[in-house]
């Protein structure tokens, strides 16, 4: 028989975590946003990162960049200290992460479904590998969708996700407030 208290209670709790705790932003919001100097270094070191890989790019006439890049400037300039913005997680997670999609490219094509195992399986390989970084989530579909040759794991992925990372230890810490990275591996 089922206990339509219980029930009850179950579908309650389940809304409750759906809508959030707050309607809106909480009070304490404005304290915890980032202060002038750190939204200027985040949009300085991004600007200059970003720039950087492209015209290291053009020079090279090597495609040295992709889309996952900014929202990885995102971490790596916004949320320096975030342990998914450290250099193990940006590229380990990217190789690991690309390797893993050429595989499933290779193996199972570029199906809608096929795309799903690989997103999927970016998340299960990342988190098994201590490398979690949410932009290779979508390196996963760059390569899905672009379907790249295995030249594709060097470059972009790993001479891009150097360049960004080495921009970053070099930019965030001229700062005095900003350290980068927390730790290598």
């Amino acid at each position: 028989m089922i206990n339509v208290k219980k029930v009850w209670l179950k579908w309650e709790s389940y809304w409750f975590k759906v809508l959030g705790r707050w309607r809106s932003c909480p009070l304490a919001c404005p304290v915890d946003s980032p202060g002038h100097r750190h939204v200027f270094w985040s949009w300085f070191g991004s600007f200059l990162a970003i720039t950087a890989t492209s015209y290291l790019a053009i020079k090279t006439n090597s495609p040295l960049l992709m889309a996952p890049f900014g929202a990885t400037s995102v971490l790596i300039f916004g949320v320096p200290d975030s342990p998914l913005a450290q250099p193990r997680n940006v590229i380990g997670g990217n190789c690991l992460v690309a390797l893993t999609s050429l595989i499933i490219l290779q193996l199972l094509g570029s199906a809608p479904w096929a795309m799903g195992v690989a997103v999927s399986s970016a998340i299960a390989i990342m988190q098994i590998t201590r490398t979690l970084h949410p932009p290779s989530g979508a390196v996963a579909l760059v390569v899905m969708m672009t379907k790249p040759d295995w030249q594709f794991l060097l470059t972009p992925t790993f001479e891009g996700s150097m360049i960004l990372v080495l921009c970053a230890v070099i930019f965030n810490n001229l700062a005095e407030e900003r350290t980068y990275p927390k730790h290598w591996l």
